[in-house]
């Protein structure tokens, strides 16, 4: 194909963005053909009318009063089940009624890569559709259709909470996006489309005025946020997950029945024990461990890691599998779950629950005396839990604090599963895994679903016990699966590019701290920095520093291995509950390994894997984004009443905006613009991670302790802005000149006023 002629889909895209009233000539010139390129297209407008997407004789994308088999529609509506509904943009509703109402389904994509072609369509959207009807219609909704190409976002719908106003009616709308703080809408009565005070709404902006602040109208009532605990609420749609099941899916989660005995392994006399967080609602892992009495592995151990069946439940193209690929993984937020499975299935047939009957896919790994896994086998089973133990309360038993329910198990089974762990420890101290010392934050709420109070868990050897033991289950999979030579996601970590890793080492030298320059870089090698200042004032600095310049981990059906881990090959095997690539992985499993009619079908092609890759990665990333800015929201709700108090923090993030500070006590993030830190002209040097003034030379570095005055605080963009109080500093070895016209000073910062209450 000549070079530069566009795909079907884009040519079929270009002709419905622009009504159908195209020809030849304004193609060639939108996509810049040429002459041999021109031949090749009128060739594919011929295929195109032959497919009946396009009329060769009108060049229209419809038959009046049908739906052609290629539509521009907008997206206008959600159904009961959350499903996206589109109507047609061309229709004569004069001339034939109604538009017909459109069921919106994602494409089956032949992207290359595995990439995703853009954003997910939501409403206000233009999308073009390959319909189709529906068989058996009931209702309105007799079409169906699969995008083919996000056309036009909706460049005017803003999401935000709204506000009742006074006895002339209507009212106004607070957005909820960080971006639009401050920024509020009109919306002029009779534009309420319903809406009460409280209330969650996607607005549509009808007009900007010169005075006044800009009018909108109400399109979408996504649900009311009378109290605190429905902040989340708005992290749900502002980011588009789905979380309503839909009809056929419960239906199917509900019609599910306990798996027999029949084809598994009783394992049920085998003492598994489930160790999770206290609030944990579902038990996917299970483990176990003895010592190997085999006299060639003396001082070895077998350790079992036993993890729910899901697989057993949501078969391949059932609805149950079609709503876990949309969802990706479970989302969790203070107040809530969205899990990616419903509750029968996920906190009922799944879960495994202590002292009851449950099918599990297990793993039994035999450990030599230096920690290292000797060989593995997997089993179909049926197992009992033991237990079901919190993580301190495992703890608290070893460390001579047993309860009554640890006290029986505390010698047969909790000293050899500490025990198998003491010497998988060896081992990975041996593999030297990147070692960042990054605490995270808990947010606990009060009953009403108020912040109570932020705290840092303390990590024990519990967490750590069964961390090491599900990456060693994932990495069996993931082996025992390229033996088999069967298709997988792996879980892929990529190592740093040779870019953030000059820039790190950049930085590094400004502190005397040297990052060898060799052509692969290893885990150890920024452990080893790490490890030189541990407990000094930079360690927080240099933690923070290393982490940006790592890559992000995500799901791929090519394996190129994990940098972060330090492993060749791994996959997630262990929590098919709440993420769809560990049920890929258990269904892999069962087709590898011949253990059920319910593995990995044959249509799970590399293609088809890669598109999985792409969509649950997505998914991840949407669901880390979610979560952050609903912690946000709450305790930027916490702090709303203590604007004008001064705070203790650390400088997170430099910009050319402006600094981000993260305060001790919370963890909260707020903002303090570049405009306000003086009288100085600031400037971004990139290489240095610091905003530094012109003439005085003062810095503001990533990693600062600093002291600031909470200045406004808005709970529902989960915002907070601070005035700085602390005095710069002058950085090690940056000479005027760099700071007044750095190789990256070439955005300065607004001078500013003085800072009131500045301590100096």
């Amino acid at each position: 194909m000549p070079r530069g002629l566009p795909s079907k889909e884009e040519l079929t895209a270009y002709v419905a963005a622009h009504g159908g009233d195209v020809g030849k000539r304004e193609i060639s010139r939108a996509f810049g053909l040429d002459g041999q390129e021109r031949i090749a297209l009128k060739a594919m407008l011929r295929e195109l009318a032959d497919e009946g997407l396009v009329s060769r004789s009108r060049r229209k994308l419809h038959v009046p009063g049908e739906l052609p088999a290629a539509v521009l529609a907008e997206v206008t509506e959600r159904d009961e089940d959350g499903e996206l509904i589109a109507v047609p943009v061309d229709w004569d509703e004069d001339e034939h009624g109604a538009p017909p109402r459109i069921l919106v389904k994602l494409a089956r994509s032949s992207r290359i890569g595995g990439r995703l072609p853009g954003p997910a369509p939501t409403i206000g959207d233009r999308v073009l559709l390959r319909t189709e009807e529906i068989a058996d219609a009931e209702g309105e909704v007799r079409h169906s259709g699969r995008v083919l190409k996000l056309l036009e976002k909706a460049r005017s719908q803003v999401l935000g909470i709204y506000r009742k106003g006074g006895r002339e009616g209507g009212g106004r709308l607070v957005p909820v996006d960080k971006r639009n703080m401050g920024r509020e809408l009109a919306i002029p009565d009779g534009q309420e489309n319903g809406a009460e005070d409280g209330d969650l709404v996607a607005v549509e902006i009808l007009r900007h005025h010169a005075y006044g602040l800009p009018t909108a109208k109400v399109r979408e009532r996504l649900g009311s946020l009378a109290t605190e605990k429905a902040l989340s609420l708005i992290a749900i749609h502002a980011h588009g997950i789905p979380h309503v099941f839909r009809r056929d899916a419960l239906a199917e989660a509900d019609a599910a029945r306990p798996v027999t005995l029949a084809h598994r392994e009783d394992w049920r006399d085998l003492p598994l024990v489930t160790i999770d967080p206290p609030d944990a609602k579902d038990h996917d892992d299970a483990v176990h461990a003895v010592i190997d009495e085999d006299p060639a592995n003396e001082g070895g151990y077998v350790v079992t890691v036993a993890i729910a069946d899901v697989a057993s439940y949501v078969r391949p193209g059932s609805a149950l599998d079609r709503e876990a690929l949309v969802r990706g993984n479970s989302v969790y937020f203070p107040d809530r779950v969205v899990p990616m499975l419903p509750e029968r299935i996920s906190n009922d047939l799944c879960s495994l629950r202590p002292l009851e009957d449950r099918p599990a896919l297990a793993v039994r790994m035999v450990i030599g005396p230096n920690g290292r896994k000797r060989s593995h086998s997997f089993h179909r089973i049926m197992m009992r839990s033991a237990a079901r133990l919190a993580y301190a309360q495992a703890q608290a038993a070893i460390d001579g604090r047993p309860d009554d329910v640890t006290g029986a198990l505390l010698e047969p089974v909790l000293r050899p599963l500490y025990a198998a762990y003491a010497l998988v420890k060896k081992a990975r101290d041996a593999r030297e895994p990147l070692e960042l010392d990054l605490p995270e934050r808990k947010v606990l709420l009060t009953p009403e679903g108020t912040v109570d109070r932020v705290i840092v868990p303390e990590r024990l050897d519990a967490h750590r016990l069964i961390e090491e033991f599900m990456i060693l289950a994932n990495v069996a999979a993931a082996e025992t699966l390229e033996e088999k030579r069967t298709p997988l996601l792996y879980r892929v970590h990529d190592a740093p590019s040779l870019e953030k890793v000059a820039a790190l080492r950049e930085f590094l030298q400004t502190m005397d701290i040297k990052l060898p320059k060799i052509d692969t870089v290893r885990p150890a090698h920024f452990n080893a920095i790490l490890a030189r200042v541990v407990d000094t004032e930079i360690a927080p600095l240099v933690n923070q520093v290393i982490l940006r310049s790592q890559a992000q981990a995500e799901y791929a059906h090519e394996n190129y291995g994990h940098f972060g881990l330090h492993l060749r090959r791994y996959a997630h095997f262990t929590s098919p509950i709440r993420r769809y690539a560990d049920l890929i992985v258990h269904r892999a499993l069962v087709r590898a390994l011949e253990l059920g009619r319910d593995g990995l079908p044959d249509s799970a092609t590399p293609e088809v894997l890669a598109e999985v890759a792409a969509r649950i990665s997505a998914a991840e990333r949407r669901a880390m984004a979610a979560e952050r800015e609903t912690i946000d929201r709450l305790i930027a709700h916490h702090l709303a009443e203590q604007v004008g108090a001064v705070f203790k923090g650390r400088i997170a993030g430099v910009t050319k905006a402006g600094l981000f500070v993260a305060l001790d006590d919370t963890g909260a993030d707020g903002f303090i613009p570049a405009a306000t830190l003086g009288q100085d002209y600031y400037r971004y040097d990139e290489a240095r991670h610091a905003l530094i003034g012109e003439r005085s030379g003062e810095a503001h570095q990533l990693g600062d302790r600093v002291e600031v005055r909470l200045v406004e605080a808005a709970p529902v963009a989960g915002a907070l802005r601070f005035e700085l109080l602390s005095e710069g500093h002058h950085i090690r070895g940056a000479r005027r000149s760099e700071r007044g016209h750095g190789r990256h000073g070439d955005t300065p910062a607004r001078r500013g006023p003085p800072r009131p209450g500045r301590r100096r």
